[in-house]
């Protein structure tokens, strides 16, 4: 949403549908795609943005936001409210908010009796980690665990699945000499890293059994993982090139299919960044994520139907815009 030179909200719905996108991520409660979305059986992610974090953990503020942006909507297909995306205390966020947030936001949804058809969780970065590498040593930075371990705790309680922003690129372009472009876009035709029993032939599945293994550590045995955020530029960065985004999106598509060495029985419901490119974003390398340009021309042929629930989300967040598709 991020672009001066974008689709309207209907436009961008006949776009999904058009293309058998069957879910969206939106990262505000922006009224007029909400209105767009009424009836069209679109699931939707629907994001608190971080500066109303604080606001939000005040039970009856809370009530509101949920009366003024879900109940308000009957007729749109709810699946996940994200409450604040990538928070990190170190960067000064309002990562003390969080938690209560999430309550007030899960015990207003219970109080119209949908506790269980509307996930309330958090979309995390990757950073919080502070071991990846070997997979099955992953853990969070010491200054995040009074953050994030509670956070686990309520989501293990409710039922609720954890959001993970997970991009491989921007782990190889930080260290393109120890990691390959073959491992990070899926196309290496041999095991990479052997870590004891598992062995991974891809960058995804590494980062995201770190991630598994750092939840366990939290006591989240039984929590799932939505990588609610995954992607690679076509342009403004190191080996941002329209190949390499193509090569990565269509191989994530069919992998996600199945599940990691960790959790082998999938699918890993994943969101594709991003719907459009935009022209409005900074750096430069952020503008180019985008799967369509903003004529709703598509960069590239992505199979997002043919029988699957290949689908996409827009993205909307005051201070950070972006968006993305979702597979499975």
């Amino acid at each position: 949403m991020q672009g001066n030179n974008l689709p309207s909200p209907p436009q961008v719905i006949s776009l999904y549908q058009s293309n058998n996108i069957n879910s969206m991520r939106i990262y505000n409660p922006d009224q007029p795609t909400l209105q767009a979305l009424r009836g069209s059986n679109i699931q939707l992610i629907l994001g608190v943005p971080n500066s109303d974090l604080q606001s939000l953990s005040d039970p009856s503020t809370a009530l509101s936001w949920v009366q003024n942006n879900v109940f308000n909507f009957p007729d749109v297909s709810f699946r996940y409210i994200a409450v604040g995306n990538e928070v990190d205390p170190a960067n000064g966020d309002p990562s003390q908010f969080v938690l209560s947030a999430m309550q007030n936001i899960y015990n207003a949804i219970s109080s119209a009796g949908l506790q269980g058809q509307i996930g309330v969780s958090t979309a995390i970065a990757f950073s919080l980690l502070g071991q990846s590498f070997p997979p099955s040593q992953g853990s969070f930075r010491g200054d995040v665990t009074q953050y994030i371990d509670p956070i686990i705790g309520f989501l293990v309680q409710t039922n609720s699945p954890l959001l993970a922003n997970i991009y491989p690129y921007f782990s190889y372009s930080g260290d393109p000499t120890d990691i390959s472009l073959e491992y990070a876009s899926f196309t290496s035709p041999s095991v990479v890293v052997t870590d004891g029993p598992y062995e991974y032939q891809n960058l995804f599945d590494a980062m995201l059994d770190a991630l598994y293994v750092a939840i366990e550590g939290a006591g989240g045995w039984s929590l799932g993982v939505v990588v609610s955020e995954s992607g690679w530029p076509s342009d403004g960065g190191f080996a941002a090139t329209l190949d390499n985004e193509f090569t990565y999106n269509s191989n994530l598509i069919q992998h996600v299919n199945g599940g990691t060495p960790r959790r082998p029985n999938g699918p890993i419901e994943t969101y594709l960044f991003a719907m459009f490119d935009e022209n409005n974003k900074s750096p430069e390398l952020e503008k180019h994520f985008g799967q369509f340009y903003p004529d709703g021309q598509p960069k590239f042929q992505l199979n997002f139907g043919a029988g699957r629930a290949w689908d996409v989300y827009a993205q909307n967040n005051t201070s950070v815009y972006r968006e993305s598709i979702s597979s499975v």
